[in-house]
Formats: C-alpha cells, sequence, structure tokens
C-alpha cells in the first residue's frame, strides 16, 4: 500500500509537470520568456518557504526522539550550489520558453525528456560507465527525436532547436544537483536556486525586456504564472521529495518520466494539438529511450540468471505424475 501511494504522488508529479507546458505555452502569448521565468521562479522560492518552515520543524520533533546527530551542512555549499543550479535552471527554462514560441506543448515535453538520456552521456566526463541499456536508449532517441522534428525536407524548426538545447541545459542541472544534494538540505537548495534563477532573470528582464514589459500583460499571464510557480515549481517539487522516499530511484525516474505524455495528453486536450502519424512514433521511440535508459544490466541479469535456475531445478515426482 505504501509503494502504491508513493507511486501516485509521483505520477501526479509527473501530470503537474506535464501540465506545466500548456500554461507555458498559454503564458509565452502574453509575457516574454525572462519575464516569465522570474515570474515563476520567484512564485516557486516562496512557495517553498512555508514548505521548509514545515520540514524543519519536523526535523527538530524527530531530533528530539533520535540520538544520532543531525548531519551538518556548510551554508557556503548551500549558497554556491544555489548560484550554480540557479543558473542552470534559469538557462533550461529561459530556451524552453523560447522554443515554446514555435513549438507545440506536447512535442516541447518529449523533447525535454531526452535530458534523462543526456545525463550519463555527459556522466562520462565525469568518470561514470555507459551500460549498453543506455547506448540503446540514445540511438533510439535520435531516432525519435528525427521523426519527431525532423520534416521530410529535412529542415528542423528554431523552437525544436532551442527546447533541445534546453534538455541539455537541464542535464546540466541535474548533474549540479547531484554535485551538491549530498552537501547541502535538498529543500534548501532547491529553494535557494529558486531565488538565484529569479534574480539572474530579473536582470535578464529589466535588459532585454524594459521596453516591452508591462503590468497589464503580466496580469493577463497570471493564472499561467501562477500555475508554473506555484504547482510545477512549488507543490511538484514538494509531492517529488514525499514520493520518492523509501521508492527504487529507477522506478521513481520511470513514473517521472510520464511528464513527457501527460505533456501531450493536455496539450491535446486544452490547447488542441495534434501529431501525425510520423510524429506520434517519434514520441513513443523517445518514451521508450527514456525506459531503456534507466534501466539496470545488473538486475536485468540477476532476473534472467532466477529465471533459467529455476528452468534447471529438476521436475518433483509429484508434478511428473500430475504432467
Amino acid at each position: 500500500m505504501f509503494q502504491l501511494r508513493q507511486s501516485f504522488l509521483l505520477f501526479l508529479t509527473a501530470t503537474i509537470w506535464g501540465s506545466g507546458f500548456v500554461a507555458q505555452s498559454i503564458g509565452m502569448d502574453h509575457v516574454t520568456p525572462f519575464t516569465y521565468t522570474f515570474f515563476r521562479t520567484f512564485i516557486g522560492a516562496i512557495v517553498l518557504l512555508p514548505v521548509i518552515y514545515w520540514l524543519h520543524q519536523r526535523k527538530r520533533s524527530d531530533q528530539k526522539q533520535s540520538e544520532r546527530p543531525a548531519p551538518h551542512y556548510q551554508r557556503k555549499d548551500l549558497i554556491i550550489g544555489s548560484i550554480c543550479c540557479g543558473i542552470c535552471l534559469v538557462g533550461g527554462e529561459s530556451f524552453q520558453q523560447f522554443g515554446l514560441v514555435t513549438t507545440d506543448a506536447g512535442k516541447a515535453g518529449f523533447i525535454t525528456s531526452l535530458y534523462i538520456v543526456f545525463v550519463p552521456i555527459f556522466g562520462l566526463f565525469l568518470g561514470k560507465k555507459l551500460n549498453r541499456f543506455i547506448i540503446l536508449g540514445v540511438m533510439l532517441s535520435l531516432f525519435g527525436f528525427y521523426l519527431l522534428c525532423i520534416k521530410q525536407s529535412f529542415t528542423i524548426e528554431q523552437g525544436d532547436v532551442l527546447i533541445l538545447i534546453c534538455a541539455v541545459v537541464f542535464c546540466f542541472h541535474i548533474l549540479t544537483i547531484d554535485h551538491f544534494v549530498a552537501k547541502c538540505d535538498g529543500v534548501l537548495l532547491s529553494c535557494g536556486q529558486f531565488f538565484a534563477a529569479s534574480a539572474i532573470a530579473l536582470v535578464l528582464m529589466l535588459i532585454f525586456d524594459y521596453d516591452v514589459f508591462s503590468w497589464a500583460d503580466v496580469r493577463a499571464a497570471a493564472l499561467a504564472l501562477l500555475w508554473s510557480g506555484v504547482m510545477s515549481n512549488g507543490v511538484a517539487y514538494t509531492l517529488q521529495v514525499i514520493g520518492q522516499r523509501g521508492m527504487n530511484p529507477t522506478i521513481a525516474t520511470l513514473i517521472l518520466s510520464l511528464e513527457s505524455v501527460m505533456a501531450v495528453v493536455f496539450g491535446t486536450l486544452l490547447l488542441h494539438e495534434s501529431l501525425t502519424l510520423r510524429e506520434g512514433i517519434g514520441c513513443i521511440l523517445i518514451l521508450t529511450a527514456v525506459i531503456i535508459a534507466q534501466l539496470n544490466p545488473k538486475v536485468i541479469s540477476a532476473l534472467l540468471s532466477g529465471r533459467r535456475s529455476q528452468a534447471a531445478l529438476p521436475t518433483s515426482p509429484e508434478r511428473s505424475a500430475g504432467n
């Protein structure tokens, strides 16, 4: 029952993130990408403040009942980690926003999901190894991306390229989080990166969007901004933290990868977007690649070995008689 509840929370997280692509697409009808990125990250940071307070009170209560000392984190690591993660976050979200100007929400969701394949590839430079499932996943994702984005005249839309760059930036974002999360409290790091990203986005907004900024446009995009800031950033992140507790990381990642599927579903239902057969096959290949890239060859080998061992067991006389 516990695993079922945790799986539902992670699926709810993927659903919220998938719907966020629709909110971003709607918001881009009113405000510029840097303006949208500033407001959504700032709102996300504000939403996490009460969550941090609640978790802090819970930790204090648990600590009184436990004899183990609380982990000690350096404030310097939190500050540096927040800035580094914030730079990657504002970069990824900005490229995503610019790409959504000309790319459908559903397609953007699938292209963004390629970060799950990019992470182990760039991890090679950090000394991590690739297994055969990751290599197969990369090949499938490239073919899927070709079917999804490359037209029959061998042209690719500018928005698709920007979303692909966004996926690469989010890959570095994940690797950066992986580096600092062991040195910092996870929720504090998330809130810190949102504040850092909003500060950077504010500077970019003042530089590039100053002449076109309008509070009337912000009010017109208010619902989209609130959904992205409160739900996609604040609520979804909290659900992810709670849902991953006690869950196998591979299973959790597979459930969260359904974000791309939900992006297509919401894009079709709310924005009346549609995919051609060619693009649909590309989406299926990318989703398959994402799932395959998460498979653990050791676990698969152990399962296969277990089945072979059971098949090799001698048949009991009772079963022979029954057959």
